[in-house]
């Protein structure tokens, strides 16, 4: 199965350098690791904390009604050590779409009255708090989903509206190569059993901690090297403590049963929601 490469524009590929007395020697910028927000210890080896480090913007990868995801390089000048991530910049209150919010929140705490309020009425203030809520939410729920050994993109860090990640594709050569989206994809029999094993393992782990991804479907589902790697979550429910929870959990099964059922492979939506549902009331 072949991957889509990711092309960058021209004028995009090159490196640019800033004549100012401050800036880097290379790239566009420093690195912007120094007062972000980090991803879980241990690391993985790929991750440049360096703050000698340098960095280029290398395109726009995605867009989307919450953000869009661009090709961020970091490397160390003078050294071979290079990585690329990729950046999910979240839309301001002015740019986002809000009308899902409203059920994706419910069950999330949020401690200042005031802040509950304008969020409630959906004031200017209101929504620059739920768009921060949504790349916190994130970038969280990455880190837990990682370090339970979920098929999730490393959270590198977060500042601001931005996070960086993994890329989750091929980097060797000098245009990334960007994973395939499950949907796009026409994997062979004996993978598509394999995948559907993968998927079946990741939302039960998922039900076992109380949670469902929200948004579950072939869109946000990766397909790298023959593993599956989900991804965009900032809407993940907690299932007992959601009203609606168990909707959520049932929808994300039965979309990516359908998928899968029209690719040939007899799955049975109602059993894996079965499943899920008692792993997901196991410990209540």
């Amino acid at each position: 199965m072949a991957h889509q490469p990711f092309h960058l524009p021209e004028k995009q590929a090159r490196f640019s350098v800033d004549t100012s007395p401050d800036a880097p020697p290379e790239g566009e910028r420093w690195s912007s690791w120094d007062g972000a927000t980090h991803g879980p210890t241990p690391r993985p080896d790929w991750v440049i904390p360096d703050l000698g480090a340098v960095e280029s913007d290398l395109g726009v990868l995605k867009t989307g009604k919450e953000a869009d995801v661009h090709v961020v390089r970091r490397w160390v000048p003078g050294t071979d050590r290079m990585t690329t991530m990729a950046a999910k910049r979240y839309r301001n209150g002015d740019h986002r779409l809000f009308h899902r919010d409203a059920g994706y929140l419910e069950g999330r705490r949020v401690r200042r009255s005031r802040e509950l309020r304008a969020m409630t009425r959906r004031t200017d203030f209101g929504k620059q708090v739920i768009a921060g809520q949504w790349a916190a939410a994130e970038f969280e729920a990455l880190g837990v989903l990682w370090a339970l050994d979920l098929p999730v993109p490393y959270p590198v860090q977060l500042d601001e509206s931005e996070m960086l990640m993994e890329f989750v594709g091929g980097t060797d050569g000098p245009t990334p190569v960007a994973a395939p989206r499950l949907v796009s994809t026409r994997p062979e029999p004996d993978l598509l059993e394999d995948l559907f094993e993968q998927l079946r393992t990741a939302m039960l782990t998922l039900a076992h901690h109380g949670w469902t991804h929200g948004d579950l479907s072939p869109y946000n589902v990766l397909l790298h090297e023959e593993r599956l790697v989900l991804i965009d979550w900032p809407q993940i429910v907690d299932v007992i403590g959601n009203p609606q929870g168990f909707e959520f959990l049932e929808r994300d099964a039965t979309t990516m049963v359908t998928w899968f059922q029209r690719k040939g492979l007899d799955v049975d939506a109602g059993e894996l929601v079965g499943d899920l549902v008692a792993e997901a009331t196991v410990r209540f």
